[in-house]
């Protein structure tokens, strides 16, 4: 049994906090959380993906790795959808969701 599962939750989350606390650039983020991204679309969009994700956040502390997952996910999603053109049916590739359309 690793040590994160024997680890009290609120240990858990302050330690998840302080690793994302840590981060000195979105990169990180997307590559601890195992998020394939565009490089080119981070370039563009850098200042409005940290914003949003820090925003979820703030909302919704991660109390694990997946709820941490989710967050950063909802927020390249969301950033990548509101680029695309609203009057077609374009999928963004950022969540499960829009990656099942």
């Amino acid at each position: 049994m690793s040590q994160a599962n024997t680890q009290p939750a609120t240990l858990q989350q302050t330690t998840l906090q302080q690793t994302i606390a840590s981060f000195t650039s979105i990169e990180q983020a997307l590559e601890y959380f195992d998020i394939g991204f565009d490089s080119r679309f981070i370039d563009a969009n850098r200042l409005e993906l940290t914003k949003r994700f820090n925003g979820y956040l703030i909302l919704t502390k991660p109390d694990d790795w997946f709820s941490g997952r989710r967050a950063l996910k909802n927020a390249y999603c969301k950033v990548q959808r509101s680029k695309l053109d609203r009057h077609t049916r374009s999928a963004c590739r950022g969540c499960t969701s829009c990656q099942r359309r």
